[in-house]
């Protein structure tokens, strides 16, 4: 079993792909990092000796000062190297760059330096290593003004604001899901490659990014619609865009209810997709679920009875609960990453509709089971 250690474990990235690792837990072991580790050299090294496999990702992206941003970037770099020498340890070592590279500012500079020293250290012990040069990256639960101008569009948008376009460019994009899929392939086939340019997923210029955040934003968020998501990338920067939604205040979504001397109308699910819906009956006191999807899209509308649906962040601690009753129809939407479950709180039967974007899957289910 390989034991895995990620420099910068916090982050964007980083979080994710330790998230994306601890699933395969017959597969790897994870080595948890802390920040303070680069303050404290002997730390530092007794971490380093634990790893198989080191994924150094973190990295100061923004700085007013361009060099401050360089000169973190080589310290932080330069401390991982002494630890590495100090140990005689010889992981294999995966390092992110950025095509940024080609552009010789600061951060570029800062690099393509930390990669050729890397390249360098591992070619002298004959250590495999991976110098990745990565195209932008977006995905849910990115830092706004910080990671990607997705996450930035999306923060604004969910927040009442209207962006702002500075140059609509080109951009280049991979999708944070897609390079955990890379970086795991290459610590099982112990890649070799000083300079791996990474393949983007998408073109797309920034101001059709916006255009499609902003028909989310018009449909989803004001109409309760699930947009057409024709293509994969679409399906992607959905997900990316709801994981920005402050769930604890928009959630239950109550439905207007048309009633007469016939009864009671209420239009549950609208949407310019497939997919594929279901109901339940759950006895009192019963609870469904507790389970997370990392790509699927799934709403729960309770029409009869009286539900607790709870959610949390997985690998958190924050638990968002929500009571439905079906005498005032409302669902909740359940975000990727978040496990969740649905609990018969009342006296009688509870009655629930669900929607997911896609047919259930055996072989490719999506489905990880875990307790709120």
């Amino acid at each position: 079993m390989k034991r895995i250690g990620i420099t910068g474990q916090y982050g964007f990235i980083g979080s994710y792909l330790f998230n994306r690792i601890s699933l395969r837990k017959e597969e790897f072991a994870l080595v948890p990092f802390k920040r303070e580790y680069f303050e404290n050299a002997g730390e530092l090294a007794n971490w380093v000796s634990q790893c198989d496999v080191i994924v150094h990702l973190a990295a100061m992206n923004r700085h007013p000062d361009p060099q401050v941003v360089h000169d973190t970037n080589v310290e932080l770099t330069t401390k991982l190297l002494d630890a590495l020498k100090a140990t005689q340890a010889a992981p294999q070592v995966i390092f992110s760059s950025s095509t940024q590279e080609e552009r010789e500012n600061p951060y570029g500079q800062s690099k393509r330096q930390g990669r050729e020293l890397l390249h360098e250290w591992a070619a002298e012990i004959h250590a495999p290593f991976t110098g990745m040069v990565i195209p932008n990256v977006f995905g849910p639960f990115g830092k706004p003004f910080y990671n990607s101008v997705v996450a930035t569009f999306c923060h604004q948008l969910c927040n009442g604001e209207q962006p702002h376009i500075d140059n609509d460019g080109l951009l280049k994009l991979i999708y944070v899901d897609e390079l955990a899929d890379h970086i795991i392939a290459a610590i099982r086939e112990e890649k070799n490659d000083p300079l791996w340019l990474l393949p983007h997923t998408t073109e797309c210029y920034v101001s059709e990014i916006l255009e499609k955040l902003e028909s989310y934003r018009d449909l989803y968020l004001e109409e309760g619609i699930f947009p057409a998501l024709p293509d994969q990338f679409s399906v992607q920067l959905f997900n990316t865009y709801r994981s920005f939604i402050d769930h604890a205040s928009y959630f239950p979504y109550k439905l207007k209810q048309h009633a007469d001397n016939r009864g009671v109308f209420v239009e549950m699910v609208k949407l310019q997709q497939g997919g594929q819906v279901s109901f339940s009956t759950t006895v009192p006191e019963i609870t469904r679920g507790n389970h997370f999807h990392t790509r699927k899209i799934e709403r729960f509308l309770v029409i009869k009875g009286k539900a607790l649906i709870e959610l949390r962040q997985y690998n958190t601690d924050k638990v968002l609960r929500f009571e439905l009753d079906g005498s005032t129809p409302s669902y909740v939407d359940m975000p990727v990453w978040y496990t969740h479950n649905i609990k018969n709180v009342g006296e009688e039967e509870l009655y629930t509709v669900f929607w997911i974007n896609e047919f259930f899957d055996p072989q490719d289910p999506d489905t990880y089971f875990e307790v709120v």
